[in-house]
Parts: C-alpha cells; structure tokens; sequence
C-alpha cells in the first residue's frame, strides 16, 4: 500500500496519529456506535411526526414527499464523495466535521419556520450523515486490524444500526405524547455536544493513499450519478409512473455520470475508487448481497407494516411491537456473527443467512385475512436472524478484502449499495404486489368502474373509496380489496424468496473459510513534505 511500510517492529506512537492514539479500541467502537445511532435514528424517527408537521407548517404534495426523501437522498449521493474525501485528510477529522454538521443541521430543521427550511435542514442532515456513515466503518477498520476482533466489532455496529432503525419510530412517537414535532430532532443536539469532545479525544485520525490530487471532478460525477439514479429509484418506489420524464431523465442522467465516473477511474493513476477491488470475487459478491438482502428487508418491512395496519387492523403502537422480534432477532445475529464466521466461514454463513431468510419468507405466505400472532412471531424472528447474518457476513467480507488504504472508499460503496438495495427494494417489490393487488378489483360487484380503478392503487385508497360508497357494495369492496392485497402479498413473498435464493446461490462465490492470520504492524513510510493538491 502506498504511504505505509509493513514491518516487525513496536509501533511508534505516530502509527495512528492524533489523539486517541493510545485510546482503548473497545472505547473507540463505542464512540463509532453511538455516531451510526445518530444516523439511524434520524432515518426513521421523522416518519411518525409527518402528520404532525403536515397540521404545523402546511407543506404541499411535493413538499412533503422532499422533507421525506431528501435526507436518504442526499446521504446515498454523498458517501463516496466523503468516504474518499476522508480517505484523503483523515477519517477522524471528516467524521466530526459530520458530527458538527449533524448538531447545526438538527436544530435548524427543529426550529423551521416553513417546509423549505425544513427540506434545507434535512438536506444538511444527509451531507452530514455521509460524512458520518463511512466514516464509522473505515476507522473500525483501521482500530481492528485483527479480523477475528474486527468480525465481534462490525456484529455489535450492525446490531446498533438495527437497532437505531427500529427504535427511531418509537422514540418519535413517545416524544410527540409530550412535545411539539420539531422535538425529534432537538434529541441529536446533547448527543452530537458529548460526540464531539468525546470524538476528539478518543478516536485516532487515519488516512488511506495521499499521493496525487484528489479527484474533484470524479467526485462530482459519482455524486450527481448516484443522486440521479437514487432518485429515480425512489420515485418509482412511491408509485409514480416508470415512462415518466421526472423519472427517465434522472436515471439516464445519473446512469450516464457513474459511467464516466468509472471511465476517469480506470484512466487515473490516483483514482477515487480502485475500482480492481471488484476484480476480486469476494468484494464484488459482498457487495451483491448486500444490495439483495436490502432489496429483500426493505420492500419485506414496508408491506408487512401496511399488512398489520391495514389487514389486521392494528394500530401503529402494535404494529411497531409486533415487528419488534424482527429487530431483537437482528440484533441476536449481529453478536453472534464473529463466532459463526470463524466457524463456518463466510460462504456458508451468508448461505445459510440468505436460504434461512427465504424459508421465513415461505412461512409467512401462510398469513391471511386472520390475525396468527404465533406464526407472525416465527417468521419475524427467522426473517431477522436471516438478513442479518446475510449482512454481517457479507459487509465483513467486503471490508476484509478491501486494502486499508482504501477502507473509506470501501465503507462507501458498501454503504451506497445498502442505500440502492433499500430503494430498488421498494420499487420492484411495490411494483409486484400492486400488479398482483389491483386486478382482484376489476369486477367487484356493484362498484362503478372509476371507483375499482381508484381503489387499484392501494389498499388505503381502496378502505376509503369502500368508505365513500357504503352500503353493500362499500362492503364488497372492502372485502374485496382485502382479499386481494393477501394475494398481493403472497405473490411478493414468493418472489422475494426467489430472490433470496439467488443470493444464496451468488454467495457460494466467497471465500470458504475466514482467513485470520495475524496482522502486520503498519508503520507510516518517510513521505517528503508537498503541498496539499486538488485536483479540477
């Protein structure tokens, strides 16, 4: 690697330079954990204050749709532009940079006036989230050099974002009972004031490869590509349609900016991203699952939720406990994975995370109009032990084959791949189940045709059409449209196994046993002193 010099000798004290060097790499997991909790949390904890800021600041259609999306949208653009950037001058300073952001950001969108200053604050909540994300990762790879040590770490950072993805709706919901909606993001700000000091004093600066200038344009072009294809990911996501131009453009734009980013890369003796870490097996494969079991989890999350709400009748408080053994299995898996892995290795273990995933997909095709809170249980527990061995084995996988000079532009892409695994997750499964969904209400008698069409487009939609009729045929409606979104749902589960099953089949391409021999000490070579270079 280049800047670095692997010898045998006691490290010196500048090996890990800045302060934290001699910081106890236990305490520095715990200082990186509680950054990806912040992040975490505001992915999620905004969901159940929307109504609220719909009554307070009256944002239109699109308003809302953008004080939604643009934090998840901003922070996937971004994370390969900060990834490398702290790649370049230090993971430790980029990531409190991130957290001073993430502080200012949390209380500008606490205390917005209107909906465009609420868009704009969480906007810089997403550039400060990117700056944040890979940050975490890369520095775990720097402070756990030991794979076996570093596997225990990226189980209990994958057990804490399952855990801050899951607890974000329910924090929310308990700070709405007692305060005004702007107090979900007032709850970053103490944090952020502790992370800070804490960070600066603890966590040791690294870098990766700092020869040449970095590439600005690059940067640019992979941030406008993926902004370009996520979006366009997201809007077919909601619904809108796929021949739209306002979905068209942004995916062909976006596509088109990420193959000159890749074309620059290969050409570039100093590239952003050695993107020879894909010629490796075991990366590129990682990197595959991890979109697949996104794909999978997100679109699975998103129409079970409507399931407990829509077809049981629960209410959000119930359905949030109800998928809660999904997260406690999660988390289960996620302090279990070191051992698994240096047991089974990492082919058998996603292998056996993905093909446990399908077969809990396959139980819960066996739910119906009737509530089976026991079933449910099953195959809430199964489906979160499932995913999340497939996820640990493979975001593990990914960050062991990456070069540690490289591990912020690694963080990134596995990050950006969960993102885009996330996002295509909603869109494809979305698109499944409402294909199979809306012809079960073309010929519901008694039912104008305007109004079948009208309720084709989702099940809510269906419930308050049926609302609007009454009388027999709302009746016939309602029961129509409950019937058919369980079909609807059946055929998504079905398909999502499929495709869990091709996971299990790609992940059979990673290495069969994990290899762990001791780590070298990494020592910084003698660079001659040069003036900091940025490339246009």
């Amino acid at each position: 690697m280049s800047g670095t010099t692997t010898a045998a000798v006691r490290p010196r004290r500048r090996a890990v330079s800045g302060a934290g060097a001699g910081a106890n790499r236990w305490v520095v997991l715990v200082v990186l954990c509680v950054s990806l909790l912040l992040v975490a949390l505001d992915a999620t904890v905004l969901h159940v204050a929307v109504p609220a800021v719909t009554e307070d600041l009256n944002p239109g259609a699109i308003e809302l749709l953008w004080i939604v999306d643009v934090y998840p949208l901003v922070c996937a653009s971004l994370l390969i532009l900060f990834g490398t950037l702290g790649d370049r001058v230090g993971r430790r300073r980029v990531l409190l940079l991130g957290y001073a952001l993430f502080g200012v950001a949390s209380a500008a969108a606490a205390l917005a006036p209107s909906a465009a200053a609420l868009i704009g604050a969480r906007a810089l909540l997403g550039v400060g989230g990117a700056m944040i994300m890979p940050a975490t990762l890369s520095i775990l790879r720097q402070v756990f050099p030991d794979r076996r040590e570093r596997a225990l770490a990226i189980g209990i950072w994958s057990a804490v974002a399952a855990v801050g993805a899951a607890v974000g709706p329910l924090l929310g919901g308990l700070l709405l009972e007692h305060f005004w909606w702007g107090s979900v993001f007032l709850v970053n700000i103490p944090l952020m004031l502790v992370s800070l000091p804490v960070g600066r004093l603890l966590l040791p600066e690294s870098h990766g490869e700092r020869d040449g200038p970095w590439d600005v344009v690059g940067a640019l072009l992979a941030a406008a590509g993926l902004f370009g294809v996520v979006f366009a990911v997201k809007r077919l996501g909601g619904g809108e349609p796929a021949d739209s131009a306002l979905t068209v453009a942004p995916l062909v734009l976006g596509a088109l900016f990420l193959a000159l980013f890749a074309r620059r890369q290969r050409r570039r003796a100093f590239p952003l991203v050695d993107l020879r870490m894909f010629a490796r097996p075991a990366f590129s494969t990682a990197v595959g699952c991890i979109v697949l079991a996104m794909l999978a989890l997100v679109g699975l999350e998103l129409i079970a939720a409507q399931y407990l709400q829509l077809v049981l009748g629960l209410s959000p408080l119930q359905t949030g406990l109800r998928l809660l053994p999904l997260t406690l299995a999660a988390m289960a898996a996620g302090l279990a994975g070191a051992r698994l892995l240096r047991r089974f290795g990492p082919r058998r273990m996603v292998c056996f995370g993905f093909s446990l995933t399908a077969a809990a997909v396959l139980t819960l095709t066996a739910m119906g109009g009737a509530d089976n809170a026991g079933l449910l249980l099953v195959g809430f527990l199964l489906l979160g032990f499932g995913l999340e061995t497939t996820l640990f084995g493979a975001y593990e996988s990914m960050l062991s084959e990456a070069p540690a000079a490289q591990a912020g532009g690694a963080a990134a892409i596995g990050e950006t791949s969960y993102q885009l695994g996330a996002g295509i997750g909603i869109a494809l499964l979305g698109s499944v189940m409402n294909a199979a969904y809306a012809p079960g209400l073309a010929d519901v008698p008694g039912v104008p045709a305007s109004a079948s069409v009208s309720a084709g487009h989702s099940l809510g939609e269906a419930y308050q059409v049926a609302d609007r009729l009454g009388g027999p045929a709302g009746s016939a409606l309602r029961r129509a449209a409950r019937d058919s979104f369980v079909h609807g749902l059946h055929v998504t589960l079905l398909v999502s196994a499929g495709l869990l099953l091709l996971g299990a089949a790609m992940a059979l391409r990673l290495p069969r046993v994990m290899q762990c021999e001791t780590p070298p000490v990494e020592v910084p070579a003698p660079r001659e002193p040069s003036r900091s270079r940025v490339s246009a």
